[in-house]
């Protein structure tokens, strides 16, 4: 059974999929939505990827080096040990400036002996739609396809490049290096060149380790989870993915395989809130920019999602001649749901906003851009909250009167008013405490359900739904309040099973939900805590935390009764609930030493 064991490493511009066994089983290059060049996690035989392994019997251990993206696989045979340092080079320049370059490199540690080695590199360009054509060109291996959209990389290396491209033996006796590029390069690759790459990238990762808050409890997760959600982060245009990966199903062989390399705006706003929590200001700035581009016109309404240079057609294709993974079909590429309208991605970007102008002094121009956002979303907000829409959790058919959406367009006003009074546009926060007090007067009447003692997943219904249980994360309901409790409680009894959570249990577009929706889980938790049930919470959470992978990681599902991981990887909701949620059993006690450190600057 594939539980997902794979480790992620990245560079902001792209990222790649390691498996346990140190074969990089998906890559998309130059960028996260370019097509595949290796994607053997979609297509066993057809995918392509790209391993060394020892020719003999070995054992292999996998980690990261701490506080870092650089992975490292350690192969022990009988003759010899040597360990694969897999990272994408991301430092600073003599200039000042990121060098993100696409590519990877594969530093070679020799540690004992002499270690016969077998390099398969079997890329498949532009999703293997047709072959790749592999050959030796001195300098490097040069790929490249032949048929359809012409396509290419490049492979450096210290090692016989013949011997690689034939699949023969190459011994490992001293410290040896190999580097998959996009592009050609300027100058001369060496082993002490990557070397060089290698630590420049690991002091980055520590430095900006270093910047993380770190808290009482859960440290070493929540650090995990925040360098995790860095790479999912897309330096060019400030942009923010749902996952790193296309497809991979929800549950085995059915069709809920989705790509998720997107910036949702929802999912996006959430991993800047908390990632801000944690110290980290220019992930937010670069992000607003991102918005801010995306909205130059006042009359243009707010995709649910985009591109993640900004594309607003997402057009959705099916990529019929991939297996997907374990059989699972369709593969496939674009995102149908970015026509829909969910109106609560207005109220979690208006927090992300009044986040931004509570913490950080900015400069007039950027604050004047999102004042105009500001009031573009009360005005859509306002002609739209009374509509139905489809929902966070974005069913396809047709839209309802969901709780969420409009505790959500409450939390859009709410957030408005207080930005007015931070910029002393007091005209405007009077203008609309009308439109919130409506809001929440609609809600209280329609939401709750007698018959279930809770607040439902949409009006008129008694189905429950999971993301309800954000009402208080959203100030929108205090905790001890007794309906909250009720509807924590109410929830749990509904949609836990296996102590893991459903999303909610109605049917959908596709039948039944089958699969736990990872980030419902830390939900849960969250509010178990708040509402008082502390030791309850404590010990799910920690139970949660050890469904992980061997690396620490969470996709997008869980299997209810296996635990083994489903859906996109790694999701970037499943991190950001990891670190909320240790934060919140912590205490929001950040250590000693974070204290100082806030005092010092």
């Amino acid at each position: 059974m594939n539980n997902l064991n794979y480790g992620i490493i990245g560079n902001c511009r792209s990222a790649a999929l390691v498996s346990e066994s140190g074969a990089v089983e998906w890559l998309c290059l130059p960028h996260f939505a370019s097509p595949s060049t290796f994607a053997k996690i979609l297509d066993e035989n057809r995918g392509g990827y790209f391993s060394i392994k020892p020719t003999e019997d070995y054992t292999s251990k996998q980690f990261y080096l701490p506080h870092t993206n650089i992975l490292v696989t350690r192969f022990t045979c009988a003759s010899g040990e040597f360990e694969l340092h897999d990272f994408m080079p991301r430092y600073r320049n003599e200039n000042g400036k990121y060098y993100t370059p696409p590519d990877i490199v594969r530093y070679i540690k020799h540690v004992s002996g002499k270690v016969d080695v077998v390099v398969n590199f079997t890329p498949q360009l532009e999703y293997a739609e047709h072959p790749t054509v592999v050959n030796d060109e001195k300098e490097y291996i040069k790929a490249y396809t032949t048929a359809g959209e012409y396509d290419s990389v490049y492979l450096y290396s210290s090692l016989d490049k013949q011997k690689i491209v034939n699949t023969e033996s190459i011994s490992i006796e001293q410290n040896e290096f190999l580097l998959l590029s996009y592009n050609q390069k300027l100058l001369h690759q060496s082993t002490s060149r990557s070397y060089l790459k290698l630590e420049r990238t690991k002091t980055y990762w520590l430095n900006w380790s270093d910047r993380t808050t770190t808290y009482k409890k859960y440290t070493e997760e929540i650090l995990r989870s925040a360098l995790t959600l860095k790479l999912l982060n897309y330096q060019k245009s400030g942009a923010i993915l749902a996952a790193l990966t296309t497809s991979l199903p929800e549950t085995i062989g059915e069709v809920r395989n989705w790509d998720y390399r997107f910036c949702w705006i929802r999912d996006a706003s959430m991993v800047v809130k908390i990632m801000t929590q944690l110290g980290h200001h220019k992930i937010v700035e670069r992000y607003l920019d991102f918005v801010i581009n995306l909205m130059p016109d006042k009359g243009e309404k707010m995709q649910i999602m985009y591109g993640i240079h900004g594309e607003k057609n997402l057009h959705e294709i099916e990529l019929t001649h991939l297996d997907g993974y374990e059989g699972s079909k369709p593969v496939r590429v674009g995102n149908a749901a970015y026509i829909q309208k969910q109106n609560d991605i207005y109220g979690i970007l208006m927090d992300v906003i009044l986040q931004y102008f509570k913490l950080y002094s900015t400069t007039l121009e950027r604050s004047e851009d999102l004042w105009t956002i500001v009031r573009n979303i009360v005005k859509i907000v306002e002609e739209n909250w009374q509509e139905p829409d489809k929902g966070i959790w974005e069913i396809r058919s047709e839209g309802k009167h969901f709780t969420f959406s409009k505790v959500l367009c409450w939390v859009a006003i709410d957030r408005a008013q207080k930005i007015a009074k931070l910029l002393r546009r007091d005209t405007y926060d009077k203008a609309w405490n009308e439109l919130k007090l409506d809001i929440e007067l609609d809600i209280y009447t329609n939401a709750w359900s007698d018959e279930q003692h809770a607040f439902t997943q949409a009006y008129g219904s008694n189905d429950l739904d999971a993301a309800v249980l954000l009402m208080e994360n959203y100030g929108f309901i205090k905790a001890d309040d007794q309906r909250y409790k009720k509807t924590v409680l109410a929830i749990q009894k509904e949609l836990e099973h296996e102590g893991l959570m459903f999303r909610y249990k109605n049917k959908d577009d596709f039948g039944e939900p089958k699969s736990a929706f990872t980030i419902c889980s830390f939900w849960l938790i969250n509010s178990l805590y708040k509402i008082g049930l502390k030791d309850e919470a404590t010990r799910k959470f920690e139970q949660l935390l050890a469904s992980s992978n061997h690396l620490g990681l969470f996709s997008e599902d869980l299997d209810f009764k296996s635990r083994r991981l489903l859906g996109n990887f790694p999701q970037a909701y499943s991190h950001l609930a990891i670190i909320e949620t240790a934060i919140t059993l912590s205490g929001n006690e950040i250590t000693k030493e974070e204290k100082i450190l806030s005092t010092i600057h």
